[in-house]
């Protein structure tokens, strides 16, 4: 295989890799929005006296909830989050890796074609 096909392919693969990264970080991004919504109303939770009135949002209508229901959904909402951006940060630490090394290649074939261009042809 050409190395110029070869430097090709692997820029091609490079650019397919930095747009999943792109996408796991915008993940992550909004994974860290949930969760900080979420502790917000956890903290709010803990303000609440038995008389006050939870109500959820479903649909466009305000339900009323019991508390304890609503803690429970909370804690397993946190829980859920927490554990999808383990998953997301495990994924980008495996994508930047993967990218560092398509990196290094890249560079690789491109001094190799440098240093074909640059030696003359006998």
């Amino acid at each position: 295989m050409s190395l110029e096909f070869r430097f090709q392919s692997a820029s091609t693969e490079y650019q397919k890799i930095q747009t999943e990264l792109a996408s796991l970080v915008e993940n992550r991004t909004r994974l860290d929005a949930q969760l900080s919504e979420n502790e917000m109303v956890k903290k709010e939770f803990t303000q609440l006296t038995p008389s006050n009135v939870v109500y959820k949002l479903v649909g466009p209508v305000l339900v009323p909830q019991d508390q304890n229901e609503a803690k429970t959904n909370v804690e397993t909402r946190l829980e859920f989050i927490k554990s999808e951006i383990k998953r997301v940060d495990a994924q980008i630490n495996d994508g930047e890796d993967r990218s560092e090394k398509k990196k290094i290649e890249l560079v690789e074939i491109q001094t190799k074609l440098q240093q074909a261009q640059t030696t003359p042809n006998p």
